[in-house]
């Protein structure tokens, strides 16, 4: 399997104490890479590479210039060099846009951007030849979603972001994700209840509500091929990937919940 090819490799993963890149993180340890695992708390990082079976972990806040530092200096102590970057971490206020203000544009545009282009500047130099950078955005870029505008614009503005990466450096993959409904995660955790269920309601109405979420797991297994595709195939970039579940359209979400048993989640919308 192409996976396979990921053994040795040298992996960084942002936003590893949760979701799809808690998920990716731990299935690249079992698949033989060296890890890197990235994330603000600790204590989740440790538990992740506990369940791995190894791993290194890094705590810090990539919102922050310092944060940033911190890691790529981790990784050239640990590491020297890098294959793949997986750049997962994300927030998402839940607002409707005329509530939205300027603290939430700017916390939004810190993680989700500029964070990620701090941490370009400083690991990107460190990419071997036909290194990876592959870099999640959302659904909701292409299918907008009343409450997450200020999101869906910043991951917008990312897959801008990583074209301008790609054009200055073309001996290197980058590669943006269109990721789908995904469950569980963290990303709601902070949600506004009361806001989530007038959303939820219009997101069913407008068809946006799948029979059937995707798991992190399933999720970062397909990632975790495609990467080990190119890996094995240095000729050859995949520019951007769309991954969705194949359910058909639900009559609410709280059909797709019920679907998903006692263990439900939070969305990667």
């Amino acid at each position: 399997m192409a996976e396979t090819e990921l053994a040795g490799a040298r992996v960084l993963v942002t936003g590893a104490s949760a979701g799809i890149g808690r998920a990716v993180a731990i299935r690249a340890v079992r698949q033989g890479a060296r890890v890197m695992l990235v994330a603000r708390r600790r204590k989740e990082l440790e538990e992740a590479c506990a369940e791995a079976g190894g791993g290194e972990c890094v705590a810090a806040d990539l919102a922050s210039p310092a944060g940033c530092e911190a890691v790529t200096e981790a990784v050239r102590n640990s590491f020297v060099s890098l294959d793949l970057i997986f750049s997962c971490a994300g927030v998402a206020p839940l607002r409707m846009l005329a509530d939205t203000g300027d603290e939430d544009w700017e916390q939004v545009f810190t993680t989700n951007v500029v964070s990620t282009h701090r941490l370009l500047r400083g690991c990107v130099p460190l990419l071997g030849r036909s290194g990876t950078v592959i870099a999640l955005s959302s659904d909701s870029v292409q299918r907008a979603r009343s409450g997450l505008g200020a999101y869906a614009t910043s991951k917008a503005a990312l897959e801008r972001l990583i074209s301008g990466w790609r054009l200055e450096h073309p001996w290197l993959r980058f590669t943006t994700v269109t990721i789908g409904d995904t469950f569980p995660t963290d990303f709601g955790n902070a949600f506004d209840g009361e806001v989530l269920t007038r959303v939820m309601d219009e997101w069913a109405a407008r068809g946006l509500a799948p029979a059937r979420f995707m798991a992190p797991d399933e999720v970062a297994a397909a990632l975790l091929a495609v990467a080990g595709t190119m890996r094995a195939m240095p000729g050859i970039a995949l520019e951007h990937l769309v991954i969705r579940s194949p359910a058909p359209t639900a009559a609410s979400f709280m059909e797709a919940f019920t679907a998903l048993g006692p263990d439900q989640g939070d969305s990667d919308a």
